[in-house]
């Protein structure tokens, strides 16, 4: 590499943030916000048509690949290209997935593996593929974008819950395997935000049966009805993970927005209560000596 090209990349004194599916949403929003404060993105979208209109949001600053995350050969190519062009890399954000409606007894096998293919499978592609640079620069931060369906589930949503409880299963993992390498591990748990994601970013079941439609049929009724006046500002969401990123001591855990807050309080105290009603005997169970 000639001389040249390496000053260009030592007069980067901020961060290099890799962030996947920034074409709408959180991602595109996070982008802008890390953008403004001027650190450079490496963003990855699914159409090359997408490519540009990404690389203008701020010249210099922002960087597109193609990238679909459910091949695990393209991430980790594309993840070594990212890190040669700033020889660089300081958080990820697993950010790209979608969100899937239908009740347990009507989803296919097939729709459960393309669900998890990207939320799950997707995310823990790019994270393996960060974590040896990571290691070796004994740095690094991950926010693993994942909802408070990853820590409530909901009927009409099981399938999208499961998804994210995994990716929260194996984030909470990584975190304590990391920790001795200075490794930052943050889990997002966004409430319902004003985004494409209850609109083209939601799939649905191909069977539907009857019997359901006052429980997962209410929830799917109760989602579209909201679209478009969900409570959640993304720009304002961006915001607040610029902050934890930069904080002294970021959480493992993160709730985004007053719903999320109040759901996760919810199910916490409900677990309590489950935890006193029968602690007294599902506690005998240890041999007696």
């Amino acid at each position: 590499m000639n001389k040249s090209k390496n000053r260009n990349k030592m007069k980067h004194k901020g961060k290099v943030w890799f962030i996947t599916g920034v074409s709408t949403g959180f991602g595109r929003e996070l982008a802008k916000e890390v953008a403004a404060h001027g650190e450079k993105v490496i963003g990855t979208v699914r159409r090359k048509e997408q490519v540009q209109e990404f690389n203008d949001i701020a010249p210099g600053l922002t960087f597109a690949h193609v990238l679909d995350v459910t091949q695990r050969a393209d991430v980790i190519s594309v993840m070594k290209k990212a890190y040669k062009q700033f020889e660089q890399l300081d958080v990820v954000v697993n950010n790209a997935g979608f969100g899937f409606l239908g009740a347990i007894e009507e989803v296919s096998i097939q729709e459960v593996r393309d669900v998890l293919e990207t939320n799950f499978y997707g995310a823990l592609h790019v994270t393996q593929a960060a974590l040896p640079i990571f290691r070796e620069q004994k740095h690094g931060h991950f926010l693993q974008i994942s909802s408070v369906a990853g820590f409530r589930g909901t009927q009409g949503f099981g399938v999208y819950n499961a998804s994210k409880f995994a990716l929260e299963g194996f984030s909470e993992a990584l975190a304590q395997e990391v920790a001795p390498f200075n490794i930052k591990v943050t889990i997002v748990e966004p409430g319902p935000f004003r985004t494409n994601f209850a609109g083209s970013s939601i799939k649905r079941a191909d069977d539907q049966i009857d019997a359901y439609t006052e429980t997962a049929g209410a929830f799917e009724r109760a989602m579209h009805e909201r679209n478009g006046n969900q409570d959640g500002d993304p720009a304002k969401a961006a915001e607040v993970l610029w902050q934890v990123v930069n904080s002294e001591n970021p959480p493992l855990r993160l709730p985004l927005g007053q719903i999320a807050y109040e759901a996760v309080r919810t199910k916490l105290r409900n677990l309590e209560n489950d935890l006193w009603k029968w602690e007294w005997i599902a506690t005998k169970t240890s041999f007696e000596v």
